[in-house]
């Protein structure tokens, strides 16, 4: 039997539950591919990096093996005099317009335009969520609801994605490998929760977290501590997005998932001899799955 290595077992982990190197390839090359198609359709240019953005879990880097791409996609100022000047939800149309350009460059998936995106579903199971936008001019973005008739809506993402890095940053890198963490902790206990709002707790949580910036060595007490974080904050309706005041709601409670985590890291980490070798490892897995390192 081996000895424990915390620093060993969480850096595996967050090394299996990245995205390989091929899914990111691929991820790449739709991206250049629908930017391409949108850039030719309506700016009349063909390059295939101008006027997008990766947005969401992607462009923040916390997504994982699972995850879906969000991407932004910047039509010029005369699409939205344009649409806004329909009668009747203008915004569904200009997502349909938007959806019939992507299908030329992508007749065989499944394409579908509603709410504020145009998605794409691939064969390997990766859904792109394009979302069409118009940018103003302090960087920020305006975008298509089609729901209750259709209207537009602020974003800003680069802000948001600006704080996050600076966090991370501060903390060693730990912010995002958190998010990926809890990520798998959320696929594999069915925890209700968004990306954005996972995102969202972890940098709150790290804000003030007196082992934020340490090695992987301190990963065991690093989930323990925000699974009684987020167990302890539960019953809040709302937490403020980095990097904004903007409110990212909780849906329905997780109240329960986290406290069971938090208990089961308590045990994990009071295992944690070689006595328990067997215990530790399995703590670990009921909380984050498979891509945890059994013996």
């Amino acid at each position: 039997m081996g000895r424990i290595s915390v620093n060993d077992d969480f850096k595996t982990l967050c090394k299996n539950i990245k995205m390989s190197e091929t899914v990111v390839r691929n991820i790449q090359s739709r991206y250049h591919a629908i930017t391409k198609r949108i850039n030719t359709d309506f700016w009349n240019i063909t390059s295939d990096t101008a006027h997008s953005l990766y947005v969401g879990s992607y462009g923040r880097g916390t997504c994982i093996y699972s995850s879906d791409i969000d991407a932004i996609v910047e039509l010029p100022w005369d699409e939205y005099q344009k649409y806004d000047a329909y009668s009747n939800n203008g915004q569904s149309a200009l997502l349909g317009a938007v959806r019939s350009s992507l299908a030329k460059t992508y007749s065989m998936s499944k394409i579908g335009a509603d709410g504020q995106v145009v998605d794409i579903s691939f064969s390997d199971g990766v859904t792109f969520e394009i979302v069409p936008s118009f940018k103003y001019s302090d960087g920020s973005y305006c975008y298509p609801d089609t729901h209750n008739g259709g209207s537009w809506q602020d974003m800003n993402p680069k802000t948001e994605i600006s704080a996050f890095n600076g966090r991370n940053q501060l903390a060693n890198g730990n912010l995002k490998r958190l998010c990926q963490m809890l990520r798998a902790w959320k696929d594999k206990n069915v925890v209700l929760m968004n990306g954005i709002l996972l995102d969202t707790i972890a940098y709150r949580f790290m804000q003030n977290y007196k082992y934020a910036a340490e090695s992987y060595v301190y990963y065991d007490w690093l989930s323990r501590d925000c699974f009684k974080y987020i167990y302890e904050n539960a019953d809040k309706d709302y937490w403020l997005k980095p990097g904004s005041s903007e409110r990212v709601y909780k849906q329905i409670s997780f109240k329960r998932n986290a406290k069971q985590a938090y208990e089961l890291s308590v045990d994990a980490i009071n295992a944690a001899t070689d006595d328990y070798y067997y215990t530790w490892h399995d703590k670990w897995r009921k909380i984050y799955g498979t891509k945890f390192p059994s013996i």
